[in-house]
Formats: structure tokens, sequence, C-alpha cells
């Protein structure tokens, strides 16, 4: 056991953590921050993104101890400070980027920073971007058209607009 201390949405934590525990199993099981999902355990699937140090990391494929000292956000810390939606989330929202929610987390994290490098992503790059997330259920479409909507371009009906 080792302890670590790092700042997890803005609140600084400290713990003791196992040699082998993994920065996904630490935000679950002793933060209690459940909306980083476990998806896959070998990095496939993306359910678990989260943010350190403001780049986009599997938490699957990291230590916890590897985060100590490390800023980290999670899906909770993305909100508004009133807790309402933030613009990414609200996006996906309203153009049904969602079905049953298993892989959104990992997606808006994925989103948020795409959108941080690319302010206005084409479709193409979303898609691009996305390649390490996997949704099984809602063939990616709306989940591009939110991202488009959440950067600020136009998306119109079941189309994406051309810029």
């Amino acid at each position: 056991m080792s302890d670590v201390t790092m700042t997890v949405n803005g609140k600084t934590v400290s713990r003791a953590v196992r040699g082998n525990e993994l920065l996904v199993e630490f935000l679950r099981e002793q933060l209690r921050l459940t909306g980083t999902h476990v998806g896959c355990d070998t990095s496939q699937c993306g359910a678990c993104c989260v943010h350190v140090n403001g780049e986009l990391v599997k938490a699957c494929t990291i230590f916890a101890a590897e985060a100590d000292g490390a800023e980290v956000s999670t899906i909770e810390g993305q909100a508004n400070p009133d807790g309402s939606l933030n613009v990414i989330q609200q996006a996906f929202q309203d153009h049904h980027g969602l079905q049953c929610g298993f892989c959104t987390p990992g997606m808006v994290m994925a989103a948020a920073s795409l959108l941080k490098e690319n302010p206005k992503p084409s479709e193409q790059e979303i898609r691009h971007y996305l390649q390490g997330n996997i949704c099984r259920c809602t063939g990616y479409h709306n989940i591009v058209r939110a991202i488009m909507a959440a950067s600020g371009q136009e998306v119109e009906g079941g189309a994406i607009a051309a810029e």
C-alpha cells in the first residue's frame, strides 16, 4: 500500500492504494465516482475515459499511484457549477447521442478533449477521434451530431451540415 494525493474534480483527495490498483478502481471503489464505467478492462472500449492533467486517458490503463499529484477530471466533474448539464452533455441529450448510456461518460470525456484540441471538428475528424470509444447502441451518427452541435456548428434535420 502507498499513499496517493490527487485533485479529482477540483477536490484534493488522499487515500492508500494497492500497487496494482487501477485508476478506474480508485475512482469507482474508493471515491464512489461510479460514472466512470468499466467496460472491457483491456483499453478497447473507452467507457473509462477521464482526463489526467488535461489529457484524455483510459482509466483502466493507468495505476492510481501513477496519478499521484495529478489533476483528474471525471464525468461527475463535467456539469456546470450550478449542477446543470454542460454544453456537451446537453448536446448529447438534445441530439439523442445516447441510448443505453453505458458508453456516454467516456464519449463525453472524449468529446471534451477533442473540442479542447479542435473547437470546430469536421464529421470525419470526430469519427476518427472517437475510434477508441465503442458504442454498441447508437451507430455513432447522433453522437457525431451532438459533438458538432456542442462545437457550435449547425446540425440540420437528420444530416450533418457541411461547412
